[in-house]
């Protein structure tokens, strides 16, 4: 049985106007007569058991009619409202009887049939308004004309539309399981696992089903169709024709109508081919989908902490492109763990502990009014990112390393937020101050270049010179020596190097002396030191400690130097 399904008028050519023909049952004439753009002023053909997607002008009606010719046939059609809630609705007419009878191939012409639509509008089987993907099945239709008509009362608006006369033997939608929903299985702060019970499409009927997984922050969907609607309808659909143009001449290979042999043996059409889902370009950040195959459990990774997020999982056959929609559900990520912020006070120095690529947060509120407030940081390992806000405005962003003075002007009742964000290579060390009074200078200050350098023409089999530079600002410098071996780990080495680490945690054994040094004249702020006392052939680490006026010390870079061993 073949069900022809035509969109015509609103209202038919009636009276003076030329008539126009039903298609006739003849395939090769059935062609040759929609080409004809004479025939067919606004109109477009889609044959039994395939799915058109189509559009809606706001308040304008379209119709579309189905020919059943035989009493006893099974009917079905479902519609699907892609980006807004229609109206539509089922009506059925009883055919004239000349033409109810047995088809003869031939053409006939509508004023031979008397099909014309009169005042009387049949009798209507069902209607329906909303958003759901909704059908009416019938397992015996009456012969008759079969009107269906749609509606779109909020906006212009996609749809697709299928009908059918052998609905069990087609089943173009996955069939759901008796369990249709979607379950989170495991929720963190920036992933969701979801789970869903498989489509017994595939097993049953052997066909081919893959599932594509929606993630949306405004809805769930109720259909494919809606989301790539949403996505980008320039791209995920037909192009939309003009007010007051026709889609004719149609172009039947772009709608698939070459026919094909069914495992029935009679002809059908092929179903017609869907458009991409939707372009790069329109492609939208609050919207993602993903088609994941035939696997039913997926992890969504990338999400924002704290937010909540819908989630749909749609069956895709594969044979001819329609799908069927899971009850989909939605969930809210956990937040991100709170951060504990410090308070500093006026004039104290904060030690502080980063976890690799971690971040910590300060805060600093002066108590009395001030004009400017300074910031010492001694970043003890690697460089820290610093940023400081003042009532929420940033004023600075730097990276850090060593010991660094940032000062900025204060304002009244000003509260500061510092952010420090820690290093990719390992966990950093810090010691911050926030004062009102710059005049207090908690750590010594340093020369641009920390490094020792050791004279290799002065080594002996028991001593070696080194220098330093110093600064104009007299400080202590204490000189540090420890017998190491050649082979100690990274680990061990990236200890060595804590600059923060001052002399009170050194062996008494290791202090070799300390002295005050400065120079006004920066070109000659250069001492010297020999140690003495050293074994021949052994590797020493030798440190050196700036002490400044509060006790607050800074290491220079450690230096490993060797004695020789034959003299």
């Amino acid at each position: 049985m073949r069900l022809l399904l035509v969109l015509v008028p609103v209202v038919f050519l009636v009276g003076g106007v030329r008539a126009q023909k039903l298609p006739t049952r003849d395939e090769e004439l059935f062609q040759m007569q929609v080409r004809d753009k004479a025939l067919f002023h606004d109109s477009s053909v889609v044959p039994d058991g395939a799915e058109i997607s189509g559009y809606l002008f706001r308040d304008t009606p379209k119709r579309y009619y189905f020919v059943v010719e035989e009493d006893n046939t099974p009917l079905s059609v479902t519609v699907t409202p892609c980006d807004a809630p229609l109206e539509w609705k089922l009506t059925l007419q009883e055919l004239p009887e000349e033409s109810s009878g047995e088809g003869s191939g031939q053409a006939e012409p509508l004023d031979q049939q008397k099909l014309q639509v009169t005042a009387d509008e049949g009798t209507e089987l069902f209607s329906y308004k909303g958003n759901d993907v909704e059908s009416y099945v019938s397992s015996s239709s009456p012969s008759g004309l079969y009107q269906l008509e749609l509606l779109s009362t909020e906006k212009d608006s996609h749809f697709q539309a299928y009908a059918s006369t052998t609905p069990e033997s087609d089943q173009p939608y996955p069939e759901l399981p008796y369990d249709p929903r979607v379950d989170v299985t495991s929720l963190g702060r920036t992933t969701l696992t979801l789970a869903w019970k498989p489509t017994p499409t595939a097993a049953q009927l052997g066909q081919p089903v893959q599932y594509c997984v929606v993630v949306s922050q405004e809805h769930n969907f109720k259909s494919l169709c809606a989301v790539e609607a949403k996505l980008g309808a320039d791209e995920a659909f037909m192009s939309v024709p003009k007010p007051g143009r026709d889609f004719s001449p149609f172009d039947f290979a772009h709608f698939g109508f070459a026919p094909e042999r069914n495992d029935l043996g009679r002809d059908r059409p092929a179903p017609a081919p869907r458009a991409p889902a939707y372009s790069p370009r329109a492609a939208r950040p609050d919207i993602r989908k993903v088609c994941i195959g035939n696997k039913n459990i997926f992890t969504v990774s990338e999400l924002k902490p704290d937010t909540q997020y819908y989630f749909d999982v749609f069956a895709v056959n594969g044979a001819t492109n329609m799908s069927t929609a899971y009850v989909g559900t939605f969930a809210r990520t956990k937040e991100e763990a709170k951060q504990k912020t410090l308070e500093l006070k006026d004039g104290k120095v904060t030690d502080v502990f980063i976890k690799r690529k971690g971040s910590k947060f300060l805060r600093f509120a002066p108590v009395s009014s001030h004009q400017k407030v300074t910031f010492y940081l001694h970043s003890c390992l690697d460089s820290v990112q610093v940023q400081v806000r003042r009532d929420g405005k940033l004023v600075l962003s730097q990276n850090a390393e060593g010991v660094r003075q940032f000062q900025l002007r204060g304002k009244p009742k000003a509260k500061y937020l510092i952010r420090l964000r820690g290093s990719r290579k390992g966990a950093s060390m810090l010691k911050v101050l926030a004062s009102t009074r710059p005049n207090k200078q908690p750590f010594p200050s340093l020369p641009e270049d920390t490094r020792i350098k050791a004279f290799d023409k002065l080594r002996t089999c028991s001593s070696v010179t080194v220098a330093w530079l110093g600064t104009q600002d007299r400080h202590k410098f204490c000189v540090y020596r420890r017998e190491v071996d050649p082979g100690q780990g990274e680990d061990q080495r990236r200890r060595e190097q804590n600059q923060c680490a001052g002399p009170q945690a050194r062996k008494k054994s290791d202090k070799v002396l300390c002295k005050y040094f400065h120079s006004p004249n920066l070109q000659k702020a250069v001492t010297t030191e020999t140690i003495r006392g050293l074994q021949p052939g052994k590797a020493y680490l030798l440190d050196v400690y700036a002490v400044g006026h509060g006790g607050h010390s800074v290491k220079y870079q450690s230096k490993v130097v060797k004695t020789r061993k034959f003299c």
